[in-house]
Parts: structure tokens; sequence; C-alpha cells
């Protein structure tokens, strides 16, 4: 008996008999098997027939037009960004297009030689040798190292960086296969820190982010081209295929009202006021009076626009329109000038100062400086900056007629002269003062501004009482050369020509009799005013610390200047320092930047006190 071996035997499955056919007859139902597979065929080639008719009988163009446009390839023209331009063109940012050249290994290894369309129309054969030997040539570099970036497998490979536009052109008409310029825009600032706040910079190398970046991009940035071109299936640019430019629209570029060397001057003496100080900022402003131009409007801790980030963020801004402050005294102006202008007093209208601190109405006011019973001028309250009195005169005035001369004044309403975040200020309804505020507003508290706002009110009082609103931005002057002057602003006639003399000179009295000497000029005929407030903490719980201005112009004869200065929480007492010698020195560079003659008659010398 066989014995089993453990493995599975195989088994034998019988098939079944087969029944025997005759030679030459087909096994049933093969007919019908055969008449159907020759209809599915039929059916078949009626389909592809059909729609090889509609292709190419009904929609050749449509054919055709999908083809090319698998077959175009695009290339973006970059636009030149605008420049900025000081009102003498120097230039304070601009841009320049630069090329990165790169190449496709894979294409450019695999031509032996390819064929160039030539200027005058005619195509060449162009062996690879020669087409890389020229390229090494007008980029300044090795042909082997050209012909080593060029071979080998990779897609991208870099042959050079910031090729500038000319030899990009030229690099273009090579032809040579694979090769791809990519345009890049750098924008440059070669004036550095000069005007940074206020030109500003761009994010992503791009979009304005601040200044005159950010408020002017759309004008700035242009319109980018396009470079149409036809490659054929091997990825190769076909030279005699379809090749459209639309040209790139440039920027423009925009021209400001400021002179860069006084920016420069301004900025410098800030700063060192500041610091001297230990102030936590400070600002100064410099306007031309007859025109409202601002030309030079100086911060400290000035951003450069080549590296934004070495300053904090909130020392890119442009202190002198963004940073709202209780001004001080230097309202008091715009309260005796409304007085003047009512008919209700004049320079010489004398005023009982029975004391130092006065009660009006429950409220006590009370004076920088101790004294005892005064009778004062009108022309002595300004030139000693005298609270009391300036109420004791002010009261003629009703609630409703000293809001709207502040709002006359441009109190509660942005200068508007093209910068980011500029304040309006905050000047509330008369209706919502209470018994303090009524009184305080007539000397700078309980009301904030800027600094342009308040050099914009000392404006219209050098210019006869007509007030002209600030101009930062110039003109536009477009890619072939056309300027566009902005118009300015309607003026405003805020007081008589007859008033704004008279308080020019309570202005020149306040340097020549009462407490503001240190402005004098030698040679120059001067007017000013100082102020000083309780500064808000930051976290707004009560004061921390005070904001001290000086705001004056020159020459009084003619005046055609004024320069305000501001430093924010000086570390010093009140009584040990003075912004005056900072407003001498921007003055007087600004007078001889202008060659403006020394003043000629006497200074005016108005009493302080009654006789």
């Amino acid at each position: 008996m066989a014995q089993s071996t453990g493995k599975p035997r195989p088994t034998t499955r019988r098939q079944p008999a087969r029944t025997p056919q005759r030679a030459g007859t087909s096994p049933p139902g093969a007919g019908g098997r055969l008449r159907l597979g020759l209809g599915i065929m039929l059916v078949l080639l009626l389909v592809v027939g059909g729609k090889l008719f509609m292709v190419q009988g009904l929609d050749v163009g449509g054919v055709a037009a999908e083809a090319l446009e698998n077959r175009l390839r695009p290339a973006v023209l970059l636009a030149e960004r605008g420049s900025i331009l000081d009102a003498k063109g120097t230039v304070l940012a601009n841009s320049v297009i630069r090329y990165d050249v790169s190449i496709d290994q894979v294409i450019n290894t695999e031509t032996e030689e390819f064929h160039r369309l030539t200027d005058a129309g005619d195509l060449v054969k162009v062996t690879r040798d020669q087409g890389l030997s020229e390229l090494a040539a007008l980029l300044g570099t090795k042909v082997e190292d050209v012909r080593e970036a060029s071979t080998g497998d990779r897609k991208y490979s870099l042959l050079a960086r910031d090729v500038e536009p000319d030899i990009e052109d030229r690099i273009s008409k090579l032809q040579i296969p694979g090769l791809v310029t990519t345009g890049t825009s750098k924008r440059v600032y070669p004036n550095g820190s000069v005007a940074g706040g206020i030109v500003g910079f761009l994010v992503d190398g791009t979009t304005g982010q601040a200044g005159i970046e950010q408020t002017q991009d759309e004008l700035l940035r242009g319109t980018n081209g396009e470079r149409l071109y036809e490659i054929g299936a091997d990825g190769l640019r076909i030279p005699v295929g379809i090749d459209e430019l639309t040209p790139a629209v440039d920027g423009k570029d925009v021209k400001l009202t400021l002179d860069a060397d006084l920016q420069y001057f301004a900025q410098q003496a800030i700063q060192t006021q500041k610091e001297a100080l230990g102030a936590e900022w400070a600002s100064l402003v410099v306007s031309e009076i007859k025109t409202g131009n601002v030309i030079a409007m100086a911060d400290t801790n000035t951003p450069d626009p080549n590296n934004p980030g070495g300053v904090d963020a909130k020392d890119r801004g442009v202190r002198s329109v963004t940073a709202a402050y209780e001004p001080g005294s230097v309202e008091k102006m715009m309260t005796l000038a409304a007085l003047i202008e009512e008919g209700k007093a004049t320079p010489l209208s004398e005023y009982d100062l029975p004391s130092w601190e006065m009660n009006f109405n429950g409220q006590t006011i009370g004076d920088s400086f101790e004294h005892g019973p005064e009778r004062r001028t009108l022309a002595g309250i300004l030139g000693y900056s005298m609270n009391t009195g300036t109420v004791t005169a002010g009261k003629a005035l009703t609630k409703e007629q000293r809001y709207n001369w502040l709002k006359k004044f441009g109190i509660g309403e942005a200068p508007d002269v093209g910068l980011p975040s500029e304040a309006a200020g905050i000047l509330a309804p008369w209706e919502q003062w209470d018994e303090r505020q009524e009184l305080t507003v007539m000397f700078g508290q309980g009301v904030s501004q800027s600094t342009l706002q308040t050099v914009r009110a000392y404006q219209s009082i050098g210019n006869n009482g007509v007030m002209l609103q600030p101009r930062l931005i110039d003109s536009y002057i477009s890619p072939d050369g056309t300027e566009e002057k902005v118009e300015p602003k309607p003026p405003q006639q805020v007081v008589s020509a007859g008033t704004a003399q008279q308080v020019r000179d309570m202005l020149e009295s306040a340097v020549t009799e009462g407490r503001i000497k240190d402005a004098a000029i030698d040679g120059y005929r001067v007017g000013a005013k100082t102020g000083t407030a309780e500064s808000p903490c930051d976290n707004g719980a009560g004061f921390c610390g005070f904001t001290s201005s000086l705001v004056g112009m020159a020459p009084m004869d003619d005046p055609q200047f004024i320069v305000e200065v501001v430093v924010q929480r000086p570390q010093p007492k009140l009584t040990t320092f003075s912004l005056g010698p900072t407003f001498r020195s921007v003055m007087g560079q600004v007078l001889r930047t202008h060659n403006v003659q020394p003043s000629k008659g006497e200074p005016v010398r108005l009493p302080q006190f009654a006789e």
C-alpha cells in the first residue's frame, strides 16, 4: 500500500466531450457575434469621423486658436516706479530696474544649434557655443563659467543678478534656448534719513507702506507691460513666431515743496535739542508765509527708508502732522486776534489784574509767574503770556464766538498735505464745554492740535489775515517730462489785514519788550510766542510732564517764514531751558539760504504795562 508523502496530489479536471463538427461549418451563434462586432466598429468610425469633421471642417479656427494659446508665453515688463524729489529736484527716492538671468540647463544642453531672427528680419543659424560666448561677453564673465552653468539637468540655473536694462535687452536678442531674464525693481533712498518719515518706504519692495510712498502709491507705481512670444513643442522660442510687446507705463515722479538741505539742517537741530533736554521726542516745521509751502518738517529719530526697521515703529511717521497735543499759550494769539477783529479790544486796551491767581465763575486761573496787582495792556498780556489777562479780556467773547474763532483758525481740521494719519486734533463743540474748559480753551488747554495746525494759524497772521492751506506736494511729473502743478486749496480770509498787522505788532513786542527776547535774531525783526501745557499720560491717567513750544516769524517788516519748535516731556523744569536758540539757529539758516535782506526801520515796541 502506497504511503502518503504529505503533499497534496494534483487533481485532474476532466473536460466535457465535444460534439464533432463538419469541416467548413461555423459553430452555432458565430454569425451573430460577427455581425455585432462589425456594427460596433461602424458606429465607432462614424463617431470618430463626425468628430474629425466637426473639428477640421467646422471649427478650424477654434483648434488653431487653442493650439496657439498653448504655445504663447507671457513675460512681465516691470514699470519703473516714479521718483520722489525735493523742490530743487534732489532725489529722495527712486527705483532702478534690474534683471536676473537664468537658464534651463536641460533645454540648452540638448541644443547644438538654433535659429535667430536678426533685426533685419533674416533667419540665421547659431551654434550653442557661439551663443554662450556672446552671452558671456555681455555678462562680463568667462565663457567657461557660462558654459558650465548652462550644462546639466537642472531646470533653473542662475547666471547673473542685477543686470541693467540695456544689457538685458541685448541678452534677450541673443534668443538662446532656455535663457530667461526676470525683472526686479529696487527702491533706493540716496539721502538716507533726510525726510525719511515724509518719504516713507515700501513693503515687499513694491507697495508704499508709509509717507508719500503710501499716499501716492497709485501714481508712483505705474502700469506693468507684457512681452508675448511663441514657443515650439520642444520648449524653444520660435524665431518667426508671435512676438508682441505691450510697453510698460512708468509711474509719475512726485515733487515736494521741501528743501533737502534745509530739511537736513532742521533734523540735526531738533535732534540736538531733543537729546540736550532728554525729551521723548521733538519736531520742527518751517513754512513759507506767502505760499503755504512746507520747506522743512523735521522729527527726531527719523527713519532711514533704506532700513526702516532701524527705529521703533512709533518713530516712523511724521509727528508734525500725526501728534495732537494741548498747545498751551500759542493759542492766546487766536483769542486776542478775535477780540481785535470783533472790535472788543486793541493792542493798547488796559486790564486790571489784581493777582497772579484769579477766580472766574468758581474756577481758579493762574499765571506761570507770581505777581501782585498789575494794570496790563493787551500787548503786555501776550508778551508776558498771562493766563489771567487772557481770560479777563477774552470774557468779552461768548462761548460760541470762542469756538467759532478757533474753527476759523483751522483748529479741528487736519491740514491734509498728503501724509498718512494726519491729526485733526480735538475741539469739542462749545455746548459740551464745562465751566473750566470754556476758560482754558482761550489759552490752549482743553483743546489739542498738531504742530502744522499751529503753523497754519500763524501763517494767516503773517499773510495779512489770509490763510493758505499748507502744501507739501508741489507737482507730478509724467515720464515724458510734463509737469502738473498741484492746485492749492482756496485761500480763506480769517481776519482783516488791519487786525493781522496789530497782532504782528504784539508778537514782535513779545520779543522786543516781553519775555521771549532769546528769539531775537541780529539784523532781523522777529515776532514770536511760546506755549506750554501739561501732557496727558500715555495710559490716560492724569498728566506726565508737559509739552513746550515756540513759534515765530520773520522778518516782521515783510513776513516770509514761520518756524515752530516743539518738545515733548523735556526733563528740566520750565525755568531751566529755552527753545529760543534752536529757533534762532533754524530761522537764521532759512533767512540766509533764501537771501532775505536784513530788516529796515525800527522794531515795534508796544508798552506791556498801562501808563
